[in-house]
């Protein structure tokens, strides 16, 4: 029986090293599949080594369509091998964060490092700031985000994040689980102020992020 999706494309972020726990390679192929089976095709950082690999060969061979967007300079380092689907270049991070943006209609956070969390952290300003009101996923295989979500809690607590927004983030500990939480996804109303992408990119990157991502 085929699986109906409310979303066409999903974006992942996620390391371009497998990690050290086995549960990681183990919850990306996971994913991957999933995404075949509710007849989701992915967009992701676009390199074959690591967690990306890892999900984006899942995805791909199960008949998906795949599309990896790098940053020209970081093609000799994130891809060895071969290259799975679409690949787009693209001139810098900021233009690789804002294309898998545009192309998705809800985004994961697989286990990762600092780029992960770069670009999970930036989707989600952009949902408090009102410039998409896309799900954002983290899934918190055996407990890796568990840190992360305490200091998001804690900043609540100290004012510096309002509780709507605490609830941009939607976190499971399976990919199965984390699915349906995104399927059923509602986007709080009152996060913050309503912004376009046409807004955003006027105001600048730089700007933006130093004026309103505090």
């Amino acid at each position: 029986m085929e699986v109906k999706s409310r979303f066409k494309r999903i974006c992942v972020f996620c390391g371009s090293s497998v990690g050290k726990n086995l549960s990681y390679q183990l919850a990306a192929i996971q994913l991957g599949k999933l995404l075949v089976e509710r007849n989701i095709d992915l967009v992701y950082g676009g390199g074959s080594i690591g967690l990306m690999g890892l999900v984006s060969r899942a995805v791909y061979s199960g008949g998906r369509h795949v599309l990896g967007v790098i940053p020209k300079t970081l093609m000799p380092r994130e891809i060895t091998g071969e290259t799975v689907g679409e690949v787009r270049p693209v001139s810098d991070m900021h233009q690789r964060k804002a294309e898998m943006a545009r192309q998705a209609d809800a985004f994961i956070a697989l286990p990762g490092g600092y780029g992960t969390l770069e670009e999970l952290l930036e989707v989600i300003t952009w949902a408090q700031l009102g410039i998409h009101q896309k799900p954002v996923g983290l899934l918190n295989v055996d407990g890796y985000y568990d840190s992360l979500l305490s200091f998001i809690d804690k900043a609540v607590d100290e004012g510096f994040v309002a509780p709507a927004a605490r609830h941009i983030i939607i976190s499971a500990s399976t990919a199965h689980e984390l699915m349906c939480k995104l399927e059923e996804y509602v986007p709080e109303t009152d996060v913050g102020p309503k912004l376009s992408w046409e807004m955003e990119q006027q105001l600048g990157y730089n700007s933006t992020k130093s004026d309103m991502y505090r």
